[in-house]
């Protein structure tokens, strides 16, 4: 998987010891970080480019400031000098329509841009999709230049507290994306100073292979931890909920080294004082379960699942009271400071008969495991796989209160209803081409792969068989249709 290079700017006003700084919220419909409060900034683009011997941190820095002047009609706090809003709106035209005018303007600026000031280095965790690596750059905003949104992926921007921010946050107001909420919790904690040092700290961690702190809403940590799986994913979520009680959910690695990533953040959080209370798994599918026993006996800790996992997987941890469908996980007090704070815990088979989700009470943070993914489609691999009862589970699922997704492969969706709505849109879309096809000459599993899932490498066609076949026997089921020896026709 490729990684773009990018620039993301922290646009700062105010004393050192109390500074604000610009954040701006990006349209929802955007695939990436839509909705979600962000830093000014973009991917590099050709115009950045000056020549083939650029350095690097040049380009970054002309990216920088492009992308602050097309987003926030910001110049003057990154190259000096006045420059009038006609003026802006001309280079921003340049940039779209003359690129090398634009260069010839800023190449007279070339000389180190001393008013960006490059910070850290993030790069995107590999469960997306896209990956980036970002350069955060320090701009000081004069007090006669105001920002303003100026660009259709944006809707609304303003200079915030950090410490408000974060305050937002823990209370479910505010959707922030990982990286800048990581940042503005360093920020909140002292003077500009303080926060550049930590800043570098806890970046170069990161970079010697560091968990990202990765939250997309309050409570709920994310460690997408490479895993033997199903392709595309690469990687299987293991998740952390609560804040003083915790339990780790899917402990899935089997690798030593992502599992020693994992030791390190749990050992990180039992020294700051928090608790492990159990091991919690959605089910027994082998990309799930990889470090349930390196876990549990290190930490001593309970695997708590339905009843049916335990006689699925491999003896060796410390076994806990089954989990069934209503029961409660006390997680204390939440990030806000209110109370009754819990998951609650759902059975959803259909991929799995020991499937469970974990519920927020909080913050309707929803676990899903195998029920959906943002990386690509479910499984449904009968006779275990039941493509009826997964209806009805996801179905299930669209009656509970729901903000974020938390999937086992692929990052969180912000709009879990959204997501779910589309898988089920997704379903019924293939078996009304499962229809459309029987209803000529009986068929087979193999003379229906290649019009059914015809969007497909054939590559996958291994697996687009089984959940052929799931759809196939629902329908069966429906007294649409009936298997005579090896094929499929109408009723």
């Amino acid at each position: 998987m490729s990684i773009k290079s990018a620039a993301s700017v922290i646009l700062v006003r105010g004393p050192d010891e109390e500074p604000e700084v610009y954040l701006v919220r990006r349209a929802p419909e955007l695939k990436f970080f839509g909705g979600y409060w962000v830093f000014p900034g973009g991917n590099v683009s050709p115009v950045d480019h000056h020549g083939e011997d650029d350095p690097e941190e040049l380009v970054l820095k002309r990216c920088a400031v492009r992308e602050i002047l097309e987003e926030t009609d910001i110049l003057s706090a990154t190259l000096g000098g006045e420059f009038s809003r006609e003026r802006k709106q001309a280079l921003k035209e340049q940039i779209k329509e003359a690129p090398e005018q634009w260069r010839d303007f800023l190449a007279q600026f070339d000389a180190g841009f001393p008013l960006v000031t490059s910070l850290f280095r993030i790069t995107t965790p590999p469960f997306f999709p896209v990956r980036f690596d970002t350069r955060f750059m320090y701009v000081r905003c004069p007090e006669d230049e105001t920002p303003g949104i100026d660009n259709y992926e944006l809707v609304e921007g303003r200079f915030v507290r950090p410490q408000d921010v974060v305050d937002a946050w823990d209370r479910g107001e505010m959707e922030i994306a990982p990286p800048v909420l990581f940042l503005l919790r360093l920020m909140a904690t002292g003077s500009l100073d303080a926060f550049l040092e930590r800043g570098r700290h806890e970046t170069e961690r990161l970079a010697q292979g560091g968990l990202h702190p990765v939250y997309f809403s309050p409570g709920i940590f994310v460690a997408p931890l490479a895993t033997p799986t199903l392709p595309p994913a690469t990687t299987t979520n293991t998740m952390i909920a609560g804040t003083d009680r915790l339990y780790v959910i899917d402990p899935a690695t089997p690798d030593q080294g992502e599992q020693q990533r994992l030791f390190n953040r749990m050992d990180e959080m039992i020294g700051e004082g928090r608790a492990f209370e159990a091991i919690l798994l959605t089910h027994h599918h082998v990309d799930h379960v990889g470090a349930v026993i390196e876990v549990s006996r290190r930490y001593r800790l309970p695997v708590r699942a339905h009843e049916e996992t335990y006689r699925r997987i491999d003896s060796g941890y410390i076994t806990g009271d089954p989990l069934t469908d209503g029961d409660r996980l006390e997680l204390g007090t939440a990030p806000d400071g209110s109370g009754d704070w819990h998951l609650k815990v759902l059975h959803t088979p259909g991929h799995a008969v020991d499937h469970l989700c974990y519920i927020d009470s909080r913050y309707h943070a929803a676990i899903v495991g195998d029920m959906l993914s943002t990386v690509s489609t479910i499984i449904i691999d009968p006779p275990e796989g039941h493509m009826h009862t997964y209806l009805d589970s996801l179905n299930r699922l669209l009656g509970i209160p729901m903000n974020v997704l938390y999937p086992a492969h692929g990052p969180p969706r912000r709009d879990g209803h959204g997501l779910i709505r589309h898988f089920l849109r997704h379903r019924q879309k293939r078996e009304d081409a499962v229809k459309a096809a029987l209803t000529g000459t009986p068929r087979t599993v193999d003379e229906l792969l290649p019009e059914i899932y015809a969007d497909v490498s054939e590559s996958v066609y291994p697996i687009a068989a089984r959940s052929l076949l799931a759809g196939l026997i629902k329908l069966e089921e429906d007294g649409f249709c009936k298997q005579q020896d090896a094929a499929w026709l109408l009723q």
